[in-house]
């Protein structure tokens, strides 16, 4: 059964936005309207919602049963089997429900394969909907708030617990491993996102995807975890010195320290989300490392750990009561030594509400 309060807000969305119908694929898209989405596979299988408040579902006979339990008697179901793909279905569903020639939003659980197919057979205008969809769920309620919060804190806990287990001999592996048994142990959901340990000179590198280089008696480790709770997201970025600390990298992680500050002060009601990237920015411009700020400031979190609103150059959406997103700047310098330092914020009425307290005061483990 679909959020009804979601539901007709959608519509809204799409009205304002000139679309007949949405088409969603496995998503958090999904999950946000349907509390359901199915593991992901090379079958095509969504929800088709339309401006009017109609639905109806394509699904694959392996999914068809779960499908049926979670939608009302009434609501259609095209079903397809293996030996005749899926492309008929999605056919016979768009003729009955007159949908040939409108404007139909396509969102990213679609794969370009298959909308390569369908639009094949069918006469349709397909646009990109992901924009409308993230709108739908960018202003969080105090409920959905309180399980960031809650995710928040215990991403906080789990940081304090694994900086204090961080020694040399260690690989960035070990690491990481002991992050994810830590959220499980505390009860989280899972990691909303796979662990980042960049060690040494792959702390230069903001998303680091390797795991395998031991931690030195002198190093620098940036920490980027993150869990779900009750289905929603925490993010949140610390670096650390292991054996000791640089007049330079001293210097380095203040400048970095006073730009995320700086960007957060600035989260408020009615700032421009090019504003707050702008205060982070300009703290790093002027200390002659801007560079090296390679990233955006931020970006939105939900359900979903990456999501609007987006806090970069250029975005001139408005802040308001209720958005989340992350404050993250950083300066990397490629092969020597990077630096990050990120909380997750949200819009509160009298100004920025910061979800995260772990100290960012400088930590050396000796």
């Amino acid at each position: 059964m679909l959020n009804k309060t979601y539901a007709n807000k959608l519509c809204e969305i799409m009205v304002t936005n000139n679309l007949d119908a949405m088409m969603i694929g496995p998503s958090v898209d999904l999950e946000f309207l349907m509390k359901y989405s199915p593991q992901l596979d090379e079958r095509f299988q969504a929800l088709f919602f339309l401006s009017d408040k109609r639905y109806f579902y394509i699904s694959p006979e392996l999914t068809y049963e779960e499908i049926r339990d979670r939608l009302d008697n009434d609501v259609d179901i095209f079903k397809w089997g293996d030996h005749e793909g899926f492309v008929d279905a999605v056919v016979t569903a768009i003729n009955r429900y007159k949908l040939v020639g409108k404007n139909i939003g396509v969102n990213n659980g679609i794969s370009a394969i298959n909308l390569i197919d369908i639009q094949e057979r069918i006469d349709a205008n397909f646009v990109n909907g992901h924009g409308p969809l993230e709108m739908l769920r960018v202003i969080k309620d105090e409920s959905e708030i309180e399980k960031m919060r809650e995710a928040a804190k215990l991403a906080d806990e789990v940081m304090g617990e694994t900086i204090g287990c961080i020694r040399p001999g260690m690989t960035e592996r070990d690491i990481k491993q002991k992050i994810e048994e830590l959220f499980m142990q505390k009860g989280a959901d899972g990691v909303s996102f796979e662990p980042i340990i960049a060690s040494g000179p792959n702390s230069s590198m903001p998303h680091y995807c390797e795991d395998s280089r031991v931690i030195q008696e002198k190093d620098i480790v940036v920490l980027d975890l993150g869990c779900k709770y009750k289905g929603y997201c925490s993010d949140t970025s610390r670096t650390v010195f292991v054996g000791g600390i640089t007049d330079e990298e001293k210097e380095v992680y203040d400048i970095v320290l006073r730009a995320n500050r700086a960007g957060e002060d600035t989260a408020k009601q009615g700032v421009k989300a090019e504003d707050v990237d702008k205060a982070s920015r300009d703290i790093i411009k002027s200390e002659g490392y801007g560079q090296y700020f390679l990233n955006r400031t931020g970006h939105g979190i939900g359900i979903s750990v990456h999501e609007a609103p987006y806090i970069r150059t250029g975005n001139k959406q408005i802040l308001e009561r209720g958005m989340a997103f992350s404050v993250e700047p950083g300066i990397y310098m490629q092969n020597r030594f990077g630096m990050r330092i990120e909380d997750i914020v949200v819009i509160g009425t009298d100004g920025p509400q910061v979800l995260n307290h772990f100290t960012k005061e400088i930590i050396v483990i000796k």
